[in-house]
């Protein structure tokens, strides 16, 4: 990789899954140093942390002081999430799915978006806020920035009437990603689109993904008061 480009945390993160995964660094076998890794791929040494400590806290390596870095012998196996289509999550409760479009603009990225999607500071991103509803009532606010020249074909997408959601599914295929889950109290400007009072405890999701290593876009979705995310729990064979 070049210096002139060097790459950010989440794709050294995906190179060095890929070398495990096609066992050039086999169950056991102690990796390079994290020195040894910044050299190679031409980033700070505080990059490569990033990018080792993740996949430590994946439970995919085993970092020992003194003892160096390794790939797991027996990985732990973790929940995995898919990426959900609003519409369907809504219709498969029986109500009748609309959507509204809020707002679409151009701008400078905040600075934690940068960060989590692993871009420059001030990267000029779209934003995009809309509500998903279920029989008429407000169910979930999308507030979402997409780094639009890494996603072909985003910018002329008419989001009036297809939700970035249900576009960028459709459209952009992702390899992995960061979801958050927390409870907050919610905002006036949220309240009011939520149909809620302000302070109502909501359910927010926050997810970051990527495309082969490369910050694709970050949301936070927030759902009416009452809310309740069901999962199926699984294990690979």
């Amino acid at each position: 990789m070049s210096r002139r480009e060097a790459p950010g945390w989440q794709q050294i993160r995906e190179e060095l899954l890929r070398r495990i995964r096609d066992r050039e660094w086999r169950p056991g076998t102690i990796i390079p140093t994290e020195v040894e890794l910044a050299k190679e791929f031409g980033v700070a040494r505080a990059t490569m942390h990033r990018a080792l400590r993740e996949l430590a806290d994946a439970g995919t390596l085993e970092r020992r002081r003194r003892l160096g870095t390794r790939v797991t012998m027996h990985p732990v196996r973790q929940a995995r999430f898919g990426i959900p289509l609003l519409r369907r999550e809504i219709e498969e409760t029986g109500a009748v799915y609309g959507y509204r479009l809020l707002s679409r603009a151009v701008k400078v990225a905040p600075t934690a978006v940068s960060e989590a999607l692993g871009i420059p500071y001030r990267a000029i991103l779209t934003q995009v806020r809309a509500v998903h509803s279920a029989d008429g009532r407000p169910y979930v606010l999308e507030e979402r920035w997409v780094h639009a020249r890494r996603v072909p074909g985003f910018a002329a997408a008419d989001l009036s009437v297809v939700s970035a959601n249900e576009w960028l599914l459709a459209n952009i295929p992702v390899s992995t990603g960061e979801m958050t889950l927390t409870a907050e109290r919610a905002r006036a400007d949220v309240a009011r689109l939520l149909d809620c009072q302000a302070g109502d405890p909501v359910m927010t999701v926050r997810r970051v993904t990527w495309r082969d290593g490369v910050g694709i876009t970050q949301v936070r979705l927030v759902y009416a008061p009452g809310h309740a995310i069901v999962s199926a729990i699984g294990v690979d064979p």
